[in-house]
Parts: structure tokens; C-alpha cells; sequence
């Protein structure tokens, strides 16, 4: 793999364009939380496609799409990235988070739950965390069971799942991400496998847009306080969104956060730094698209590329 192309914010996050070879680039990230320090909590978000075939409306890895990693392309991100600091792969991290939640739906790439599987072995981190971030596309049952045998031989009690929903109405979810998806009770089910005595509660992610519903009556009926907890984060400025006219919610936030803890659910506000949108660090946000532009786009990218 070579590095094409970087920018970064060293305090907060790098972000890497890796080329295995010609028009199969992918994008990478590391990044800490300030003020926490690298030693305490560390975060390598790596691709499991090149581009994404699902072209969800507001993230720009759908602009193009040219096929699934191979398990040593996965690795290949984790071990540059971890190589530039542990060389003996001896990682002292006390939270060290592995998010297969850059480029691409991982539930699409088998080659992810090999990775998952060999992660403990070829690294040795008593902190590693796997994160694995999806919109549950159908036809990838398979993928899901086995993800589960993995979470509990490997990382029982050490593994964060989240499913990537945005709004309770199924025909905005159908717009935002256009491809064929389970249902909300198809995604409890699961959950009801998923989910074991002391594991972390499973994620559901909302990138609020001012179009998105949001029916907490409907996410009782499904999703078990006690199990599933909520992450509501802005909608990032990418060109996919500026174009499909997606406007962030930002001002429902606080009202929404009061009414889903009334419900009793957790709540994580994930509101980045506004630096993490200069340097495209933010989820969705594709650095190639970027290169290819004569104009930055507004808010975003402001950063030199080196």
C-alpha cells in the first residue's frame, strides 16, 4: 500500500489515502479524543471497500465503487497505522478501538470476520475493542451469524455494535440509504442473539437531518432500553449531502436527548471537533472526491492535503 495522499490535525486525527493499485484507493483514519491522551483511548477507523456500493445520501464514499478489500488490504490499514508507533505490535492502549466504519458496508466483506478472528492474535493488546457500524443490508445473514461467534469467543464484553438507522420512517430510510435493509424488527431480533450478559449495549445511530422522524413510541416497541442505547451525531458537511440537500438537525438535539431519556434510554450527543470536518475525518467524508475538486467545499476540507 502506498500513501497518496494525508492531512491531518496531528492533536485530533490523521486522515489517510492508501493505493494498493491503480483507481483502488481507500481511505483511513487514526484519532484521539481530547483531552484524552493516545495512551488512554486510541481510534484506527480502517475501510472494508473501496468507495461503497450503497450510496446512502449523504456520504460521499458512493461516488465511486470498485469492490471489496482483501483480507490483507484490511490489514494493511491496521498495520500501518499501528507500525508507526508499536512497531513490536505490542499495543499498551488501555481503550483501543478498531472501527470498521470508514469506506463501505463491512457487512458486505466476508474478509472482515477473518480479520475479527485473527485481530488477537497478531497484535497484542489487552485494550482492543472491535466497532463494527451498519445499515443491515438483506442477503447478509450469514455475515451476522458469524459475526456473533466472533464477538463471543473473541471479545465478549469488549465489542461495540452499532446499526446506523437515522430516522424511525422506513420510507425516509429508504431514500437516505437506497438499498434493501432490515426492518426495525428484523434488526431487534438479531439483537436479541446479539446480545449477552455484560456486553456493551448496542448502538443506534441517528445522523439527524431536519427531515428525519423520530417516533420514540415506535424504538420502544422494538428496542429494549435496557439493551440498546442511542448516539445522535450531526449530519456532516460532505458534497453527497450539500447536494441532496440534507441539513443537519443541530437545534432538536437537546429537545430530543430530554424526551429519549424519559424513555430511559442512554443518550451519546457525538459531536466531533469542527477541525475533524476540516480534515474530512468525519464519517462520510471521502478525501478522493475532495482531490478531484477545483472548489473546497464550505466548512469542510479547509486543510492542505500532503
Amino acid at each position: 500500500m502506498k500513501i497518496r495522499a494525508k492531512t491531518e490535525e496531528s492533536d485530533i486525527a490523521t486522515v489517510y489515502i492508501g493505493e494498493f493499485e491503480e483507481n483502488k484507493r481507500v481511505e483511513f483514519v487514526e484519532s484521539v479524543q481530547p483531552p484524552i491522551p493516545k495512551e488512554k483511548k486510541w481510534v484506527l477507523l480502517v475501510s472494508s471497500m473501496f468507495g461503497c456500493p450503497v450510496k446512502c445520501r449523504f456520504c460521499d464514499c458512493g461516488i465511486e465503487y470498485n469492490g471489496k478489500l482483501s483480507y490483507a488490504q484490511l490489514l494493511a490499514q491496521i498495520d500501518y497505522l499501528v507500525d508507526k508507533y508499536y512497531p513490536d505490535r505490542f499495543v499498551p492502549v488501555e481503550k483501543f478501538k478498531i472501527q470498521f466504519a470508514r469506506n463501505g458496508e463491512p457487512a458486505f466483506n466476508e474478509n472482515v470476520i477473518t480479520v475479527l478472528q485473527d485481530l488477537p492474535f497478531i497484535y497484542e493488546a489487552p485494550g482492543l475493542m472491535p466497532s463494527f457500524s451498519t445499515i443491515a443490508p438483506k442477503g447478509t445473514d450469514n455475515f451476522f451469524r458469524d459475526l456473533i461467534e466472533v464477538k463471543n469467543r473473541f471479545y465478549p464484553q469488549k465489542f461495540q455494535m452499532q446499526f446506523s438507522i437515522h430516522s424511525t420512517s422506513e420510507k425516509y430510510r429508504d431514500w437516505l440509504m437506497p438499498v434493501k435493509k432490515w426492518d426495525f424488527e428484523e434488526i431487534s431480533n438479531y439483537g436479541k442473539d446479539f446480545y449477552g450478559p455484560g456486553d456493551r449495549k448496542i448502538t443506534l445511530n441517528f445522523a439527524l437531518s431536519e427531515e428525519a422522524e423520530v417516533d420514540i413510541d415506535k424504538l420502544l416497541r422494538h428496542f429494549d432500553p435496557n439493551m440498546y442505547l442511542i448516539k445522535i451525531t450531526p449530519v456532516n458537511p460532505t458534497y453527497s449531502a450539500k447536494e441532496n440537500k440534507i441539513i443537519s438537525h443541530d437545534k432538536y438535539f437537546s429537545e430530543l436527548i430530554e424526551k429519549l431519556k424519559e424513555a430511559w434510554y442512554d443518550v451519546i450527543l457525538s459531536i466531533g471537533e469542527l477541525e475533524e470536518n476540516h480534515i474530512g475525518s468525519n464519517c462520510g467524508q471521502y478525501l478522493h472526491k475532495h482531490l478531484k475538486q477545483e472548489t473546497p467545499l464550505e466548512n469542510s476540507y479547509t486543510y492542505k492535503i500532503r
